[in-house]
């Protein structure tokens, strides 16, 4: 089996009075490379004539971001023309590359309406090579995205990306990254092989669960060694988990604000860039 690190508990980091909890990068863990980031918001239940989400027009340059919607929904729109509305089950793959400016906020009928309300946010590296490809924005609702079984149907995994038992995820990606939802009926159980080689990001964002003989419930993140390919995850009720794995890229890496880069000196590039109109304007 793969031997288990560490156990880490996200880190309660609200933004204004959006419930925020930051399993990375926390106190006890800086990263999983390539997985950079992520914050999962929610659940909560916003009140009709709500403002919605506070994730207003911001730059990125250096990385690709990956937003899953478990309730609610999200209006995107950037300055390379994208716009669009994914509601709840759906996805977005947003690659910076070279900058570009977005928002994500709540639809005119969420803010009327209220509801609830879960999404999580992923930062995913790009490697040296590709930081300055060009941006580009894909969303796509819950029916496009390919849900597979297990365990007589105990288990549901949404493909997001890379393959399984032969199945293409949804998305087409840059970079050879496997990256998926689990959700587990309670008393079910499953056996994954992931090659030694590669990293694992498992994040538990509900439920209760044994991962390779450890009890891992709601909030919490596991850090796995890469020694051994097997993972046998039980669910004693019913779990839903964030679960990929990719080759670590094993490059510098400097991370400041919105952007990720792999040098101070870009960095500073930027800020300047966009300081100046470069990744465009809103």
């Amino acid at each position: 089996m793969r031997k288990i690190r560490k156990i880490h508990h996200a880190e309660y980091r609200p933004i204004a009075d959006l419930i925020t909890y930051s399993p990375l990068p926390t106190r006890s863990l800086e990263m999983i490379d390539p997985f950079l980031f992520l914050n999962h918001h929610g659940p909560q239940i916003y009140p009709p004539n709500n403002k919605g989400l506070p994730f207003g027009p911001h730059p990125h340059r250096g990385m690709e971001t990956v937003t899953f919607i478990i309730n609610g929904d999200i209006a995107h729109e950037d300055n390379s023309g994208h716009k669009s509305i994914i509601n709840k089950g759906g996805v977005q793959w947003m690659t910076a590359g070279s900058g570009l400016l977005h928002a994500e906020v709540s639809s005119e009928e969420f803010k009327q309406n209220g509801g609830l309300v879960e999404i999580l946010q992923l930062w995913i590296n790009l490697p040296a090579k590709l930081k300055m490809t060009k941006p580009n924005y894909t969303g796509l609702q819950r029916d496009q995205i390919p849900h597979l079984f297990e365990n007589e149907k105990n288990i549901s995994i949404d493909l997001i990306a890379g393959k399984w038992k032969g199945e293409s995820g949804a998305f087409s990606t840059l970079t050879d990254v496997f990256l998926s939802t689990l959700n587990f009926s309670a008393n079910s159980e499953i056996n994954i092989q992931v090659p030694e080689e590669e990293n694992i990001l498992f994040y538990v964002i509900k439920g209760d669960l044994t991962v390779n003989n450890s009890k891992v419930t709601a909030l919490n993140l596991i850090e796995f060694e890469n020694s051994g390919k097997d993972l046998k995850i039980e669910a004693s009720q019913d779990s839903l988990v964030l679960f990929g794995h990719a080759k670590p890229f094993n490059e510098p890496i400097v991370a400041r604000g919105p952007f990720v880069m792999n040098s101070i000196e870009e960095i500073d590039q930027a800020y300047d860039d966009f300081q100046n109109g470069k990744m465009g304007v809103w």
